[in-house]
């Protein structure tokens, strides 16, 4: 087995596990009124993703179905922080910081092609919908923002962490999904 392999098998049943604190984060940096208008489209398009109805790995695949919802609240983090992100309290920062680090690990595992493609992928998250609501009027329309605030705090609430077998069959199978559904 692979050093990126074991690394993998071991950080990602921790990403299934904190995914509603990461969730929190993400909300909570978009709901600062010194983030930049960019930042808050990634951050609004990255949460928004979780309420996709096709998204790269259907939510009810054991093991690994939530780990691109997982990853996409990494990426999404990562392109906040390169973006104009103004003005975040610092120990929300260090979060966001520690979610878009974590990308490295993803880099690693997913290879430079796929990974550019994922990367790609949630940038464009800022220009799509889910549930028939856009980021741009998620961000415009405050009564929409409210209902969006409500699901995601709903998700929160309701979310249980699926198992993750610590089975490199389970990483074949990761990498096939995103190798399969991210445009070329």
């Amino acid at each position: 087995m692979s050093n990126i392999n074991e690394k993998c098998l071991e950080v990602f049943p921790g990403w299934l596990r904190t995914m509603d604190e990461d969730v929190q984060v993400l909300l909570h940096v978009l709901e600062g009124q010194e983030v930049g208008g960019e930042a808050r489209r990634f951050l609004t398009g990255g949460i928004n993703y979780l309420f996709k109805s096709l998204d790269l790995i259907p939510d009810g695949i054991d093991d690994i179905g939530y780990l691109d919802d997982a990853f996409v609240l990494r990426m999404a983090a990562r392109s906040t922080i390169e973006g104009e992100i103004g003005a975040v309290p610092p120990d929300l920062m260090g979060k966001l910081g520690r979610l878009a680090n974590d990308t490295e690990i993803l880099q690693e595992f997913l290879g430079a092609d796929i990974f550019s493609r994922l990367d790609k992928y949630t940038r464009d998250l800022r220009k799509g919908a889910a549930r028939g609501r856009t980021v741009d009027e998620i961000l415009e329309n405050k009564d929409v923002f409210r209902q969006f605030k409500a699901e995601v705090e709903g998700f929160v609430k309701e979310y249980r962490s699926p198992g993750f077998s610590k089975d490199e069959k389970n990483l074949v199978k990761l990498k096939a999904f995103f190798e399969a559904k991210l445009p070329k």
